[in-house]
């Protein structure tokens, strides 16, 4: 039987390595989708892989320019501001969707680097639920994505348990004991259970975010595995681990290595394992086939069900912070004081740390005029770093800082009773809607 015409035309554009061959894919249903992914030979879908990440970058470096003029347009007092565009959030699904169409793994958002459930309804389209790390991430989940909801948590509090279970369904345990006290309650109400494993392996270079570092206290030492397991092996549904922090597939290869070294025979028997987050699928480098061929193999040789949980990759460049200029200071160099502020508004900047990209700048001295860029807060060090311009910043210009959907706003502070930045979202590509504004009172009710 002939392939239907969408399918026959989606494959000419890959034969043709036509970039409209992305759009094809994802315009296609679901079992169009696994039907056409069963006709493409190893060429054909490495070629598929290689027009879905063309199509995305192509989409990505559009927005840029539609994030510069909507912040040239912005009114003053109206920053600072984070933007999280839609539609590229929607091409970061696809990328994953596609991850899922071609090894039929499931894939969860983690909540902890982005929260914004203004576009849940968008994203629980494509993915499979949110992993969550205690009571409210799983009622958020729950109650806006309303998809599966999967917990971990190092400890919990048995206050809080009952509530965990209800919006919950799996639950992860990181120690036997705390599978001891709970485990039968979360049998009782029909909640799956897991554990959380240290896969003894990760190569993530600062120690704040090794998970398997040492004197980690996530995930149970093999060890301390193997003595205990036995005693709970017909309680536990499946295994979890997380090792991994904005990496490639070349990692997960080497952790899964070492993972299957010491836990491959408990595996057998389980439902699924549960590979943890850290994975930068949406990246334009990122190894999506050899993703792929991790994640197929496993399957075959243990018969579980594989769970991916990413939470970067859902909104990685997805998103904008805009400041203004309010003042501009000169001690030994120029100092830009904004808005925005890095101890506030966006702390991975000092924690990590790092420094943010800013559209239309360069490194320092790079270009003709540099300045120091600074936030308002009392904090000495409340810097984002330097930076230099083809022209001279003057008061009431906007800067427009890169990637700030993650891991900025469900992590910003109201410190010094500084104001949280708006949150806006750009829906189908040009219409801009303030979903949430702060003010004094959001600021009251943290204090006593």
């Amino acid at each position: 039987m002939l392939p239907d015409k969408p399918i026959q035309n989606a494959i000419q554009a890959i034969s043709a390595k036509d970039i409209s061959a992305a759009g094809s894919y994802h315009a296609l249903s679901g079992s169009e989708r696994k039907k056409m992914l069963g006709m493409l030979d190893v060429k054909g879908l490495r070629s598929l892989t290689g027009l879905i990440k063309a199509a995305k970058k192509k989409r990505f470096a559009a927005a840029n320019k539609r994030f510069l003029e909507i912040a040239s347009r912005s009114t003053p007092g109206s920053t600072p501001v984070y933007l999280i565009d839609e539609t590229l959030v929607e091409e970061n699904m696809r990328i994953l969707q596609y991850v899922k169409d071609r090894t039929n793994c499931k894939i969860l958002h983690a909540l902890k680097a982005y929260a914004s459930f203004a576009t849940f309804p968008m994203m629980s389209r494509y993915l499979d639920g949110t992993c969550a790390s205690g009571l409210n991430e799983a009622r958020l989940g729950r109650e806006e994505f309303k998809k599966e909801v999967h917990t971990f948590g190092a400890a919990y509090r048995e206050a809080e348990i009952g509530r965990i279970l209800r919006y919950s369904d799996s639950i992860i345990f990181n120690s036997f004991y705390q599978l001891k006290i709970y485990g039968k309650k979360a049998r009782e109400k029909g909640v799956e259970i897991g554990l959380r494993v240290n896969p003894g392996h990760a190569e993530v270079e600062n120690e704040m975010y090794n998970p398997c570092g040492p004197h980690s206290r996530l995930g149970i030492v093999s060890d301390a595995f193997k003595d205990e397991f036995p005693k709970y092996r017909d309680v536990v549904d499946g295994l979890h681990f997380h090792a991994m922090c904005e990496q490639n597939s070349d990692v997960l290869q080497r952790i899964l290595t070492s993972f299957e070294k010491f836990y491959r025979s408990y595996i057998k028997g389980l439902k699924w394992v549960n590979f943890g987050g850290g994975h930068h699928i949406t990246r334009d480098d990122y190894d999506i086939e050899r993703l792929v061929r991790l994640v197929s193999n496993f399957k075959k040789r243990y018969g579980v069900q594989v769970y991916l949980e990413p939470g970067e990759a859902s909104v990685l460049n997805a998103g904008v912070l805009i400041a203004s200029v309010l003042d501009i200071v000169t001690n030994e160099m120029e100092i830009a004081i904004i808005d925005a502020s890095a101890e506030a508004h966006m702390p991975d900047v000092l924690l990590m740390p790092y420094r943010p990209d800013i559209m239309k700048s360069g490194k320092p001295n790079e270009r003709q005029y540099t300045y120091r860029i600074a936030g308002p807060s009392c904090l000495a060090g409340d810097t984002i770093g330097d930076y230099s311009f083809d022209q001279p910043l003057k008061r009431g210009d906007r800067l427009v800082f890169t990637d700030m959907a993650l891991y900025s706003i469900v992590k910003n502070t109201t410190f010094n009773g500084i104001t949280l930045p708006d949150i806006a979202v750009v829906r189908d590509g040009s219409m801009v809607e303030t979903v949430k504004k702060f003010g004094y009172k959001d600021y009251k009710d943290k204090q006593s």
